[in-house]
């Protein structure tokens, strides 16, 4: 409650603008005051000089005084409005030329300001990649730059179109998966695999567990010459050529086993070998390479899987960024923080970062400095006239009420010294 009734209280820091308004005034008044202060001594000295002839010395230098405060009153008066609301040619210079002050001023920061040869120099003695790596390499900025990054992700996953990204991933899968043929790459692939011999070990994994099968279904083998044979041979034939049979589909999948040059290995090895050359160069495979692939990958397929991927993807990147201590957000932020400080220590590193930034704000600069500047052109062109020079006086109109009170005093000293001189000379 008592936090309320602070925030609720009006406060008492003033508007910079009428903080500066009313240092002008304060000035102006100043000036007017040390004007009329020499009118009253001129008027005092020049009814007085006769009987006191010393005072001739003070007109002298009120009168002075008073011809500088004019003099000055009017020129800086002149700059902002018509002194006295006399329309005196080249006065009111502000109102009147406010759209070429804007273009000077336009100028004069793209010629001095956004060149090249100034931003390069000041790039580089700045150092931004390496306080930039200073900054990210603290524990809380990195956090700060992983939640933010968070935040950005998730409100790109709600903008985005559940249907116009599963289109882009479908495209993406046409492209790049399903409108090249399969057959040479794969070809290509399996051609390098057989050449190796990196297939041998699972010809001889499928050969061990072939050769597993057959020692544990003893039973199952001789059943199917059983089965298979003819009702007039009795059943003792039937068991002896199954267990027959049995044996010797054992004792060759033993020899395939042990023997890694047997001739079905080789045999195996050289129509893998073909299949691979085919696959690459005869349009038969080719084309039946295609027909598969069309009838694993059709539009239904293709779609359904455009589908599941992009909503795993959106599920599995909405849950990290949700989740302060996923395991995604925990390596980005590590990530970041580790970037910060090889920007630090990694003294090429930061070179090669220092240049970048400097080449890219050369190049903004060089490509892009007439729409910098013309920010400032078009922003003063937009300014009515009398607010373009209130809004001028009010940041310069308390030094130039300086100028004002200097030629009051210079003036006062001049009047002096030329009757002085006068007198001296020619009295």
């Amino acid at each position: 409650m008592a936090q309320t009734q602070r925030l609720d209280r009006p406060s008492t820091t003033p508007h910079p603008d009428v903080a500066k308004a009313t240092a002008l005034k304060r000035m102006k008044n100043i000036a007017l005051g040390l004007l009329i202060f020499m009118a009253v001594v001129f008027c005092f000295a020049f009814a007085l000089q006769q009987q006191f002839p010393w005072l001739a010395y003070v007109r002298a230098a009120a009168e002075g005084g008073m011809v500088g405060a004019l003099a000055d009153w009017f020129a800086v008066t002149a700059l902002f409005k018509y002194p006295m609301g006399l329309k005196i040619p080249h006065t009111a210079i502000i109102p009147n030329r406010k759209d070429e002050i804007g273009a000077s001023l336009g100028d004069f920061v793209e010629t001095n300001f956004l060149s090249e040869d100034v931003i390069s120099e000041k790039l580089a003695t700045t150092q931004i990649a390496q306080k930039v790596g200073q900054w990210l390499s603290k524990p809380a900025s990195a956090q700060r730059v992983a939640t933010e990054g968070a935040a950005a992700l998730r409100g790109a996953i709600e903008v985005l179109k559940d249907d116009d990204v599963k289109d882009v991933i479908e495209s993406m899968v046409r492209k790049h998966l399903l409108d090249p043929p399969w057959g040479p790459p794969i070809g290509k692939v399996a051609e390098r695999i057989f050449s190796e011999g990196h297939h041998h070990a699972l010809v001889d994994l499928l050969v061990d567990r072939s050769t597993t099968w057959v020692r544990s279904n003893h039973t199952t083998i001789s059943g199917l010459v059983s089965d298979r044979s003819p009702s007039w041979v009795p059943q003792f034939v039937d068991g002896l050529v199954g267990d027959k049979i049995y044996t010797e589909i054992y004792k060759f999948a033993r020899a395939v086993q042990d023997d890694p040059r047997h001739e079905v290995r080789l045999q195996l090895d050289n129509y893998l070998q073909q299949l691979a050359q085919e696959l690459q160069h005869d349009p038969a495979m080719i084309a039946k390479a295609e027909s598969i692939k069309a009838q694993v990958l059709g539009d239904p397929e293709v779609r359904e899987l455009a589908g599941k991927t992009w909503d795993t993807i959106k599920t599995a990147l909405t849950t990290a960024v949700e989740d302060p201590n996923s395991e995604l957000r925990l390596k980005f932020t590590g990530v970041v923080q580790e970037f910060g400080t090889r920007l630090v220590e990694d003294v090429e590193l930061a070179q090669k970062a220092n240049n970048w930034i400097a080449n890219a704000a050369s190049y903004l600069v060089g490509t892009y400095k007439h729409e910098i500047t013309s920010l400032i052109t078009d922003t003063v062109a937009r300014w009515d006239a009398e607010e373009t020079s209130q809004k001028i006086e009010l940041q310069v109109g308390k030094d130039l009420q300086f100028i004002r009170i200097n030629g009051t005093v210079v003036g006062s000293l001049a009047g002096l010294a030329i009757f002085t001189v006068a007198t001296l000379v020619f009295g």
